[in-house]
């Protein structure tokens, strides 16, 4: 491969876009700098993302610790004063090009805080620039020097020319780690990882033994014939948060949202006896137990706003599913197919007809070791032969 006069872009280009740690990346791309003759001591690389929660992240190595300190930024991070005074703020929203601030010169401008802090570090120069995306999206990079007179006029010369290889680069890391987000978001993160590893065809999936969870919003349709709907959206939303994050924080998957209900998965071992089964089972007893905690939290706050308590009912049961791709070959969607799953939501109905707020199967009790759990004796569940033994927590 021909070599530019610029060994930072021949480092990118031949060298830089082989890592996949973005630590590691930012440490080497800050050696490429030192080896080209740039006096750099500090080098910030701040990507942005597309992400429910995550603004972005930043990577910063400094030449005192030779060291990479991650960080990262929520939306919220937007409507602080610390990013509104940032050169970051005049970059992202305000479409700046470069940002330079030689801090030796007595004169020079300090009109971020950040200069006042790096100036009292030491450092004698700054400068900021976009990686601009091909799309016109916007992350940075940022540089500072502790040399006598800061960056030449020759340093500031290859620290430009190398911008269009390095946000080439960027943009590349920003693109995977967005598709593996968003996969993760509206898939699921065991979901995702499938279709990042190839699992797309019509077809694809696999068997699973779990523990599946099914619960349901009672009076969802009244809710939401009676409220604002935005009010509804935003119960529907803690209403999530107290039973999908309580799957989510005890080590099960969510599935999927059917309306207003949860199908989620504990997987468990392929014998009875392995310790992986016990935990999951334990897992989603836990999970349960904190759904029904938040639930009763968010009915405190509901009560105190005059606003409509919310009840759920939660049924699980163990077995086999097949989760996988089905649909057009248009429109595909990853699914859960199986007597097991239809069970899981039979038994979620009998919460309505038994009157409590969970109900397992004896499969689940026996996984579990049924200490804690009791009897609700036997009952047909709709579209199943023979009667089974029904079970809930001791309250």
């Amino acid at each position: 491969m021909a070599q530019s006069q610029n060994s930072i872009i021949d480092w990118i280009i031949n060298e830089g876009w082989t890592f996949s740690d973005k630590k590691a990346f930012t440490r080497e791309l800050a050696n490429s700098f030192l080896k080209a003759g740039v006096n750099v001591d500090r080098v910030r690389l701040t990507i942005r993302l597309l992400h429910p929660q995550v603004m972005g992240y930043s990577f910063t190595w400094d030449s005192s610790k030779d060291s990479v300190d991650f960080h990262e930024a929520s939306h919220q991070m937007k409507e602080t004063d610390l990013y509104k005074n940032s050169p970051f703020a005049a970059i992202f929203d305000d479409q700046a090009g470069a940002i330079r601030r030689p801090l030796y010169d007595p004169n020079c401008l300090l009109d971020y805080p950040i200069l006042l802090d790096l100036k009292e570090e030491g450092f004698t120069d700054y400068v900021a620039l976009p990686l601009i995306f091909s799309d016109g999206r916007r992350s940075a990079i940022t540089l500072s020097s502790k040399a006598k007179t800061g960056f030449s006029t020759e340093e500031l010369t290859l620290i430009y020319d190398s911008l269009p290889a390095l946000s080439r680069i960027i943009e590349n890391h920003a693109l995977k780690r967005t598709a593996s987000v968003l996969l993760e978001t509206y898939l699921g993160k065991e979901t995702g990882n499938q279709v990042l590893s190839g699992k797309v065809k019509r077809g694809d999936g696999q068997r699973i033994r779990s523990i599946i969870w099914f619960s349901d919003l009672r009076q969802s349709t009244t809710l939401a014939e009676t409220m604002e709907n935005d009010d509804f959206l935003d119960l529907l939303n803690t209403y999530f948060e107290c039973t999908a994050g309580a799957v989510l924080e005890n080590g099960g998957e969510v599935l999927r949202y059917i309306g207003d209900a949860v199908l989620a998965i504990f997987p468990v071992g392929e014998t009875d006896l392995c310790s992986m089964t016990h935990k999951a089972a334990q897992n989603a007893e836990n999970a349960v137990k904190d759904a029904f905690e938040r639930l009763e939290k968010m009915n405190m706050r509901q009560q105190r706003k005059n606003q409509p308590l919310v009840k759920c009912g939660v049924g699980m049961h163990v077995g086999e599913v097949m989760y996988g791709n089905i649909g057009t070959h248009e429109r595909l969607e990853f699914s859960v197919i199986g007597s097991s799953a239809n069970e899981a939501a039979r038994l979620e109905s009998m919460t309505k007809e038994l009157g409590v707020p969970v109900v397992v199967s004896h499969q689940f009790c026996a996984l579990h070791g049924g200490a804690g759990w009791h009897s609700l004796g036997s009952h047909n569940l709709k579209g199943f032969s023979n009667k089974r033994e029904l079970f809930t927590l001791v309250q």
